[in-house]
């Protein structure tokens, strides 16, 4: 069976057509993120891929005040900056530690 060169290239620009609305629809769906005052807030999941921890790790952080959170509609939520202040912190913490030994 073959194909004829019109009717490829037909089909190669219904196929760059589909990519070009899923590409738009990926980019508005990653602007949609939940933001406050112009920042991401991620949710557990988010903070629990990004710092590779387990969800009773994140709930002492929290206990302890080491990581701020907010609570909306009964949801947990990070803003980006303080999940990055936490991070710098506990390498300067464990960098201390290194060197004090």
């Amino acid at each position: 069976m073959n194909i004829d060169r019109i009717e490829f290239l037909s089909w190669m620009e219904r196929i760059m057509t589909r990519f070009d609305i899923l590409s738009e629809n990926i980019t508005l769906a990653s602007n949609n993120r939940n933001n406050i005052d112009g920042e991401e807030l991620l949710d557990n999941q988010d903070v629990l891929q990004m710092l590779k921890i387990s969800i009773r790790s994140l709930q002492r952080y929290r206990s302890s005040g080491k990581l701020p959170y907010y609570t909306i509609s009964g949801k947990l939520y990070y803003k980006l900056s303080d999940v990055h202040q936490f991070i710098r912190e506990s390498f300067k913490s464990a960098s201390s530690k290194v060197k004090d030994t």
